[in-house]
């Protein structure tokens, strides 16, 4: 009798133990599969569109929204051959990409809307477009906190004013942020890498750029045509061929800008009465190329004018201005060369969290990668203690 009660106390432990085992084994089936299911992209053959009703179409896209204003990713979004990704038609929203990805071919925009106002776009990785957002004859629109990369063209706004485009990261596309013939823009705290170009104006006018990070660009930092009364302060300018170009522009307001290790710092022809003062100037290996052109370098003594890394002139008197001036050429002299760099703090800040962890991918792939390993530990741990109750 006590032989068949031990057979049968060992077939039970046997049995708990493979279901602990089957547990275990299902656990990480279904963090696997949600990881898997997280960082899919869905297909999309045709063009999606956010209707001015409120629609989306088709309805099976990943966007959602309760109340037709704001419409979130619910996944990534693939569109094939050469349409456009998302088509907004409707005013007084906000598109929420919630970290996923809107990838295109190569071709059309990622997101787009013309004489639709007061747009938000934000938390969205847009890549591989013609162009990722393009904004036309609309105003009053937000863009921020998107990773835009591979495009032709990340951002072009044209005849478009007063929208705010701020803490994007635009790494590897042909052109970064272009403007035509759009006025009132504010464009600040961006993280702008690797790209043809930074920033292009291009009949544009009253528009503010300020506190950008603009490194490593094959051309022109910012580049200025037929543009006036342009504000553009305190950004970092670093290592692109041509920190800022003015062509043909002229009344622009360049002060507190950090200006260094750029082939030209900065490059002007034909444009003349901009005001170009407190810069630093550091290691270009050309600090100015002008031709054709009469600015102003400095403010009234004794604010000053920049600070030029290649200035010999001398401080007798210690006021900070050196005792001689830095001339540029005959037409062009800053009266007031400042002694040490301008101490204004300009490095915009790091940007907000989104970008932080937009730089390692997709935020839902990673909860459900921890959600996994968070299961297996669990039921490892049980398993463990079942064995040595044995």
């Amino acid at each position: 009798m006590s032989e068949r009660r031990t057979g049968f106390a060992e077939g039970s432990e046997r049995m708990r133990t493979k279901t602990l085992s089957g547990t275990v084994l299902i656990l990480l089936l279904i963090g696997t599969l949600l990881l898997e299911f997280n960082i899919q992209r869905v297909k999309a053959s045709g063009t999606i569109y956010i209707r001015a009703d409120g629609s989306v179409d088709p309805d099976t896209a990943p966007i959602s929204s309760v109340d037709n204003v704001t419409y979130t990713f619910t996944g990534n979004i693939s569109i094939d051959n050469s349409n456009d990704g998302i088509v907004i038609q409707r005013d007084n929203i906000l598109v929420d990409g919630t970290g996923y990805t809107l990838q295109g071919s190569k071709r059309g925009n990622g997101l787009s809307w013309s004489s639709v106002n007061n747009v938000t776009i934000k938390n969205t990785n847009i890549e591989d477009f013609w162009i990722g957002v393009y904004l036309l004859s609309t105003f009053s629109n937000v863009i921020s906190g998107n990773n835009i990369t591979n495009n032709y063209i990340s951002i072009y706004l044209r005849d478009s004013s007063n929208n705010s485009i701020s803490k994007n990261k635009i790494e590897n596309n042909e052109d970064s942020i272009m403007l035509d013939w759009s006025s009132k823009n504010n464009i600040f705290r961006n993280n702008i890498t690797n790209n043809g170009h930074g920033i292009y104006l291009n009949s544009a006018s009253y528009n503010s750029i300020s506190g950008n990070s603009i490194t490593n660009n094959n051309y022109y930092g910012i580049w200025l045509k037929n543009s006036s009364n342009n504000n553009i302060p305190k950004n970092n300018i670093v290592k692109n061929n041509r920190g800022v170009r003015l062509y043909v522009s002229s009344n622009n307001n360049i002060p507190k800008n950090n200006i260094a290790n750029n082939y030209y710092g900065i490059w002007i022809e034909y444009s003349s009465s901009n005001t170009i003062y407190h810069n630093n100037f550091v290691d270009n290996t050309d600090q100015v190329y002008c031709y054709n052109s009469t600015n102003v370098w400095n403010i009234d003594y004794p604010s000053g004018g920049n600070y030029w890394s290649d200035c010999t002139a001398v401080d007798a008197d210690e006021d900070g201005i050196g005792d001689t001036a830095y001339v540029i050429d005959p037409n062009n002299t800053d009266r007031y060369p400042l002694m040490e760099l301008w101490s204004c703090k300009n490095n915009p800040p790091d940007g907000d969290i989104w970008n932080f962890l937009d730089k390692f991918g997709l935020l839902a792939a990673y909860i459900g990668l921890v959600l996994t390993i968070i299961l297996a530990i669990v039921a490892t741990a049980v398993l463990v203690k079942h064995k040595k109750k044995r």
